[in-house]
């Protein structure tokens, strides 16, 4: 079963990171939401990969959350799930994020990426987006 997902990141330290066609950008200290789907065949195993480019097993960079995790001061904590395709309704119900187009080149939404300055409020602001798209 697949579904819509958010990853919860942390970021150490601040940095600039070249996030592919999207160019480099300044990545504040903090921490990162980021929402895509999981629908295909695989289901949630995507976020198996993506914890593969977080810990440095896998080096390609294929989407734009991979330049964000592929940072050595990045660290993928854990993950918010929804077993329904509500991937633009969660990203639109959270604070636009730091990057304007990240993980949103095939929709209309301004970003797929969020950020919040400590863990708490980024899982608050997840959750209720998870549980207002249900």
């Amino acid at each position: 079963m697949g579904g819509t997902y958010t990853l919860l990141i942390r970021l150490a330290e601040p940095t600039d990171i070249e996030v592919g066609a999207l160019g480099c950008h300044r990545f504040a200290a903090g921490w990162y939401g980021y929402t895509g789907s999981a629908l295909g065949a695989g289901g949630f195993s995507r976020i198996d990969r993506h914890a593969q480019v977080a810990t440095g097993e896998r080096d390609t960079r294929h989407w734009h959350i991979d330049y964000l995790l592929g940072y050595p001061d990045a660290t993928l904590v854990g993950d918010v799930r929804t077993e329904a395709d509500v991937e633009c309704t969660v990203a639109r119900a959270l604070p636009s994020g730091p990057v304007a187009g990240f993980g949103a080149s095939d929709c209309d939404c301004e970003s797929h990426l969020t950020y919040a300055p400590d863990r708490e409020t980024l899982v608050r602001a997840v959750e209720s987006a998870h549980e207002q798209a249900r």
